[in-house]
């Protein structure tokens, strides 16, 4: 089956230019668990350091959940949450290398790469976060996070919905909240996701110039 098909906009210019951050939406609107599945599945496609694939994801799409969700958000981000069809939350897992064999060997058994390639990784990569303090775990962890919340927006929009990243949250207790390990898990972002109601403030961007150089 052609993959696209799924996707009510598969516009690229349109979806990357006219994302917007809503903190609004339609709250009789549901999203089926198996379109936030799919949702998933797509922005998991995102890149990761060395293949480590350092994220997790926690969905509040009711009211058990949202009501988890409202226990560490900050005041100004009700809205999204009480209006939101879905507030996922992106975490980072500072763990991820544990179980890294298993995705190397499963390639290795796939015929994607060779048993010396395999074994190559595992020398190379594998003892670099073996052998890594905190730091360097939640800056990996953190970047990769980032790379699959940023493409969760995206997809979210190429589903036909819209989506707004937060981070007005106490960090310190989402991963208790939903039963996670806080030492493993650490908080990136929470996206809300649904149909928008109302409009946008459009937020004013520096010039290129400013931010970027050449040298």
């Amino acid at each position: 089956m052609d993959e696209t098909k799924k996707l009510v906009n598969n516009d690229f210019e349109d979806i990357m230019l006219n994302r917007h951050s809503y903190r609004n939406f339609k709250s009789d609107v549901v999203i089926p668990r198996e379109e936030i599945t799919e949702m998933l599945k797509e922005a998991i496609t995102a890149p990761s350091a060395c293949n480590l694939q350092s994220w997790h994801f926690v969905v509040c799409d009711d009211a058990k959940g949202k009501e988890k969700a409202h226990s560490v958000v900050m005041p100004f981000n009700y809205p999204q949450i009480d209006s939101a069809s879905a507030v996922i939350f992106v975490l980072g897992d500072t763990q991820s290398h544990l179980k890294y064999r298993d995705v190397w060997n499963k390639a290795c058994e796939n015929g994607q790469i060779t048993p010396e390639e395999r074994d190559k990784v595992f020398k190379t990569f594998l003892p670099l976060y073996e052998h890594a303090d905190r730091s360097f775990l939640e800056k990996d962890a953190t970047i990769d996070g980032s790379m699959a919340a940023m493409q969760l927006l995206l997809i979210a929009r190429a589903h036909g919905y819209e989506a707004n990243p937060m981070s007005g949250y106490f960090f310190d207790k989402v991963a208790a909240a939903f039963d996670l390990d806080s030492d493993r898990y650490i908080p990136i972002t929470a996206v809300a996701i649904g149909k928008p109601e109302g409009t946008f403030t459009k937020s004013v961007r520096y010039d290129v110039k400013d931010v970027s150089e050449f040298i």
